[in-house]
């Protein structure tokens, strides 16, 4: 965790993990910055309220790197330099729009 570093602008007001970054050190880092934790606890550990709506928003992200995987080129990462790298997953995310899009793909 200490080799992230957060901007004061771009700082975020929650993180969503899941049970393998419930640890206290993660958690207090996390707080010393005023940050929420949205990190459900293990089984050997005192359980803690945890936000079951915020936590749920860390599902879509899932999803969506789901999708993007299905994308051969994405997923092997075959573009070297970040800039091409980013076109790339935007390629594949105007993709997959149009496939929502698109009526005849109903099932």
């Amino acid at each position: 965790m200490n080799t992230v570093r957060i901007g004061r602008r771009c700082r975020p007001r929650a993180v969503s993990g899941d049970k393998g970054y419930s640890y206290r050190s993660v958690r207090t880092w996390l707080a010393e910055r005023g940050i929420k934790a949205v990190i459900p606890t293990r089984s050997d550990q005192r359980t803690l309220k945890l936000d079951r709506a915020l936590y749920r928003r860390r599902n879509v992200v899932e999803r969506c790197i789901g999708w993007l995987k299905e994308c051969r080129r994405v997923a092997t990462r075959y573009e070297k330099l970040a800039v091409h790298f980013l076109a790339m997953v935007k390629l594949a995310m105007i993709q997959r729009c149009l496939r929502l899009l698109d009526p005849s793909n109903r099932a």
